[in-house]
């Protein structure tokens, strides 16, 4: 599988230098592509790469004012990932800017995301920024609204954290409560995201809005379920509840058995087990399984993963046989070491096989 830093590549680097040098024909592409491509370049991580490219341009470009008026008449010719150097070069040269910053921004991220680059705003202006990102959250474009969500999630993935809002993220609240209606299922995917960030330092928080949202429609249905996803992985009984999942006294699990107990990285395994619920009367089950896999320094770290939801009939059987693979993958590099898998039904761990990776 090709490395995902290799999305930025000579060719995306000549293309940005052809669009600047039809705006600002003093832009002088050779000098531009040579810098970017240096002898560090192949070294260069993915969001590194970006980083490189954008300060790159400010190196080439004249002054931030002039190069942002340059920057947003090439914005056109970019979509997806590689037009997000637009926004990083705000980032990287645009702090002081607010005004012209804060425009760019709205504008690069239709084509693209401006969730990194908004965050050292949120840092540096505070409420200002916020105030900004609140009427965002009313524009009539779907990009700029769902940036009013995802540009201050307290934990967004690969960006800078937001401490702040990890402490009292009551101005975000605010954003998500103008967005929890949103027509835009990419919009109210963001806000279920940003609570689920939440719910990491603020759990109760998250449940007081799960109750008073739960039941209002299907759409908002589905926003809790996904913010509530790390909480229901845990296991947290309020959370399970909220969703008619109860304890496991009355589950009982049986001819739990894997089909190899020394698996190879790159081949795969069938697990299998029968879930019986062994009460009088019809109940919700979850059922996941927890993998603790080996780490590279040799300890372990458990990974869960969902196998069913439904409903099941006193005295019903359901029948569990499925496949794990242990193919290596961007997101997760396997190690060989014991490891430990583990049936859980509605948060309670029952179970538990080990087998050897090798």
């Amino acid at each position: 599988m090709e490395p995902l830093k290799n999305m930025f590549n000579r060719e995306v680097i000549e293309k940005i230098a052809t669009e600047i040098t039809k705006h600002y024909n003093e832009f002088n592409s050779d000098s531009f592509i040579n810098s970017c491509l240096d002898d560090k370049w192949e070294s260069l991580e993915l969001k590194e790469r970006m980083h490189h490219i954008a300060f790159m341009m400010g190196k080439h470009l004249p002054e931030y004012p002039k190069a942002i008026e340059i920057l947003k008449q090439v914005k056109p010719s970019f979509n997806g990932f590689e037009s997000i150097t637009l926004p990083d070069f705000v980032e990287t040269f645009g702090l002081e800017y607010f005004e012209k910053s804060i425009e760019a921004l709205r504008l690069f991220t239709i084509n693209s995301s401006s969730e990194f680059a908004v965050r050292p705003f949120i840092i540096k202006y505070g409420q200002q920024m916020m105030d900004v990102m609140f009427e965002w959250s009313k524009d009539e474009n779907e990009h700029v609204r769902r940036l009013a969500s995802e540009g201050c999630r307290p934990r967004l993935p690969w960006a800078i954290a937001l401490p702040e809002f990890k402490k009292d993220p009551s101005p975000v609240i605010a954003i998500l409560e103008n967005l929890k209606d949103d027509p835009s299922e990419y919009v109210r995917k963001s806000v279920a995201n940003n609570l689920n960030d939440i719910s990491k330092d603020n759990p109760e928080l998250v449940l007081d809005i799960a109750k008073k949202w739960l039941g209002h429609s299907k759409e908002r249905d589905k926003i809790i379920k996904h913010a509530l996803r790390t909480m229901l992985k845990k296991g947290d009984p309020d959370a399970l509840g909220l969703f008619g999942f109860g304890n496991s006294d009355d589950v009982e699990v049986a001819n739990f058995s894997l089909s190899t107990d020394n698996p190879k990285i790159g081949e795969e395994f069938v697990y299998s087990f029968e879930v019986k619920n062994v009460s009088t009367k019809t109940q919700k089950i979850r059922c996941e399984y927890i993998i603790d896999f080996v780490k590279k320094t040799g300890k372990t770290s458990p990974k869960i993963f969902q196998v069913f939801e439904k409903e099941v009939s006193a005295g019903e059987v359901v029948s569990v046989n499925r496949k794990h693979s242990f193919l290596n993958r961007t997101t997760r590099t396997h190690y060989p070491g014991e490891h430990g898998f583990t049936v859980v039904i509605n948060g309670n761990k029952m179970n538990r096989l080990n087998f050897q990776l090798s």
